[in-house]
Parts: structure tokens; C-alpha cells; sequence
């Protein structure tokens, strides 16, 4: 979906809502402070760019921006990311409403590097949430999402970059 020098994003195989995206660091640390901070400015401008272009493109009014920084937080994959969910006015109003997802983040289908940590390692034991109108999506499913959504990230791209040269 994207690229960086210093960070990647990708798409969800099992999106808490639409639009949930992962953004990651290419090194693989464990924990937000094994970062260095060009590290951290590139993971957090990734953030930062990629939030504002699926608020955009998913129509949301607000962003969830997390990190379960370490086992105690949640972390259940030992490799930093950042979850990017957009979000929209009562979303959740039928779940418990809107702090609703933080149970689902905790949940064990969380995301992609939970996916592919439990196909290597075994499937780890943590407290499920009600996900089973939460489906697993293809590959071309995923594809399809990526492929529009780094389009827009270069649309997003060449506009902030004509407006920031009228400066």
C-alpha cells in the first residue's frame, strides 16, 4: 500500500472496521522505544499521512491511532505496529458504542501480523470478542483494497506537494 524508507503500511485481512490499516517499521523491533528516532519521525509521518488519506478516502469525521506497545498493552505479535482505524459518528453504537474498540483490538483476530505470527507459531490463548460477522477477506480482496489506496496516498502525495511549493 505504501512505502517508505523507514516504514511500510499495509491492509487488514480481518478489518475491525473499513479502512483498519497496519503501519509498521521496516526494521523489526519489538517495542516503540527500540526505535531510533529517525525511525520513530518516519513510522509517525507514515502514520500521520496515511490516517489522513483513509479518513478521506472512508469518509470518517476521526481516526483511532493505537500501539499495544509490549504484552502487558495487548501486544500479542513481538513486532511494532500501528493500527489506523477509521472511524464515523455512532460506528459502533450497536457493539456498546465507541470505546468499543479497544475490546476489539484486543481481540485474537485482530490483524495481519497476528495472522502470520500464529500460522508460525501457534495460535496463542487471549480472550475473544463477538468478530463472527467478521470474516477473513481474499487475497484479491486485499489486493483490490491496497492497489486504490495507494493510489489515493499518491494523489494525497502530489497535492500536499503543490500546495507546500506555493508556500
Amino acid at each position: 500500500m505504501l512505502a517508505r524508507t523507514k516504514s511500510f503500511a499495509l491492509v487488514n485481512i480481518k478489518p475491525l472496521l473499513p479502512g483498519h490499516v497496519l503501519v509498521s517499521p521496516r526494521r523489526a523491533a519489538k517495542r516503540l522505544s527500540d526505535l531510533n528516532n529517525a525511525e520513530v519521525t518516519d513510522l509517525f509521518v507514515t502514520v500521520q499521512q496515511v490516517g489522513r488519506m483513509v479518513e478521506r478516502y472512508y469518509g470518517a469525521s476521526s481516526l483511532n491511532i493505537a500501539i499495544q506497545d509490549g504484552p502487558a498493552a495487548g501486544q500479542s505479535v513481538p513486532h511494532l505496529h500501528t493500527h489506523i482505524i477509521p472511524r464515523q459518528h455512532a460506528d459502533l453504537d450497536e457493539q456498546g458504542g465507541g470505546d468499543a474498540i479497544y475490546g476489539m483490538l484486543e481481540s485474537d483476530d485482530g490483524d495481519v501480523g497476528r495472522q502470520f505470527w500464529e500460522r508460525s507459531n501457534g495460535r496463542p490463548k487471549f480472550p475473544k470478542v463477538d468478530d463472527s460477522s467478521r470474516k477473513p477477506r481474499s487475497e484479491e480482496e486485499m489486493a483490490d483494497e491496497a492497489e486504490k489506496l495507494a493510489h489515493e496516498m499518491r494523489q494525497q502525495q502530489l497535492r500536499e506537494g503543490s500546495s507546500q511549493s506555493s508556500l
